[in-house]
């Protein structure tokens, strides 16, 4: 843990992880995506930009909770984003399910690695074995 000042507020805390914000700080950024959910739920056809200026959240931070698939524009809203893989329209994350698919595929194909089987021990267990030295 180490102490580090607070990127908002500029108040010190004692930071654990993620973003550099206090306590409140954070609270408030929570209070807001909130706002921005609920703002979103209710004008299906807003922009980011007439978010960001209604409820006076950048529209980076905005970007930032569609990324991180916090956020999500309805099927009918003129809002998309293009898929970081292959540039498919979407509508919240940074990849596609047709990517996300493949990369999960890819990446399990990883941990299944051939390991040779061993033969078993045809032997009789009663008999005592010995190493040549």
């Amino acid at each position: 843990m180490e102490v580090t000042s607070c990127k908002d507020c500029g108040r010190i805390f004692n930071y654990i992880g993620g973003v550099r914000l206090c306590v409140d700080c954070r609270a408030k950024l929570e209070d807001k995506f909130t706002e921005v959910k609920r703002y979103i739920e209710e004008h299906k056809n807003a922009t980011v930009n007439q978010v960001s200026e209604e409820l006076e959240v950048s529209v980076k931070q905005i970007n930032q909770w569609i990324r991180e698939e916090r956020l999500a524009f309805s099927e009918d809203s003129s809002i998309f984003f293009q898929c970081d893989k292959c540039g498919t329209n979407i509508r919240t994350g940074r990849f596609c399910d047709q990517c996300k698919a493949e990369m999960t595929r890819n990446l399990g194909g990883l941990y299944k690695r051939d390991t040779p089987t061993r033969q078993k021990d045809r032997r009789d267990p009663a008999k005592m074995r010995f190493l040549d030295m």
